[in-house]
């Protein structure tokens, strides 16, 4: 029996060796995938329209930790400011320290150090903002707008505080990298800033982390589905030897 290369059940003894390495692979990559996404990413509910169309209120979002330094123009974060009442709130980042932001010329468009924006993000795609305003963001802050202009908290109402409408760069507590629920895929980032110093950010490991669990997954069901699978083909080619006229064997 030993020399037959089958276990007790009729199981290759290679095939249950594959199939058992299939699965501590998959449980390695399955679970690992769902520990590295819970390092990296942490999720927020967007508590407001501000941001329509690209969350809504309620969404669910992911947003990967980082440090304010690594903000870009262009990036959909989530902060909190004493100024802006110390409480999480989602924006997207127009202007770092030194950038001068106006809004709006005769075209409607924001511009930043006289480089005008296609923002295609906006929900109003007439005009940038329902107000004119100029801003010289200080050094070491942001300047924040929500893509509804026309219903937005941010940056523009708050121009008189002392940071001129500007948070520090500390106050950033992750970037927004996709929305989780309902599954509306990923944050793209604005090409429209990538021609002005620094450009814009890349993407999180939140793709390679879904491939990971998703490979894990499929190894993991294929693996514990070789036992039964091959099990029943055996017995079902024994059955089909046992029908077969003994002349015939």
């Amino acid at each position: 029996m030993s020399g037959s290369g089958h276990t007790g059940d009729g199981r290759s003894r290679l095939g249950s060796v594959l199939s058992g390495l299939a699965v501590a692979v998959g449980c390695v990559l399955f679970l690992g995938g769902f520990a590295w996404g819970a390092v990296v990413y942490k999720p927020y509910t967007v508590p407001t329209q501000s941001m329509t169309p690209t969350v809504h209120s309620g969404d669910r979002v992911l947003a990967e930790r980082i440090d304010g330094g690594e903000v870009r123009r262009g990036d959909v974060v989530v902060f909190a400011d004493p100024a802006w009442g110390d409480m999480p709130m989602v924006k997207r980042v127009v202007g770092i320290g030194g950038d001068r932001i106006t809004c709006c010329g005769a075209d409607g468009r924001l511009r930043v150090n006289g480089k005008p924006l296609d923002e295609p993000y906006l929900r109003n795609k007439d005009r940038a903002s329902t107000e004119d305003f100029t801003a010289e963001v200080p050094e070491g802050q942001l300047f924040l707008l929500g893509d509804d202009r026309t219903s937005s908290l941010d940056s523009r109402v708050h121009l008189e505080d002392a940071g001129k409408g500007s948070v520090p760069r500390d106050a950033v507590q992750a970037r927004v990298d996709a929305i989780a629920w309902p599954m509306n895929g990923m944050v793209e980032r604005p090409r429209a800033f990538a021609g002005l110093p620094g450009g814009i950010s890349s993407p999180g490991p939140i793709q390679l982390q879904l491939r990971a669990v998703i490979v894990g997954m499929v190894l993991i069901l294929g693996g514990a589905a070789y036992g039964p699978v091959e099990t029943l083909l055996t017995l079902s080619a024994r059955k089909g030897r046992e029908r077969q006229p003994a002349g015939a064997r």
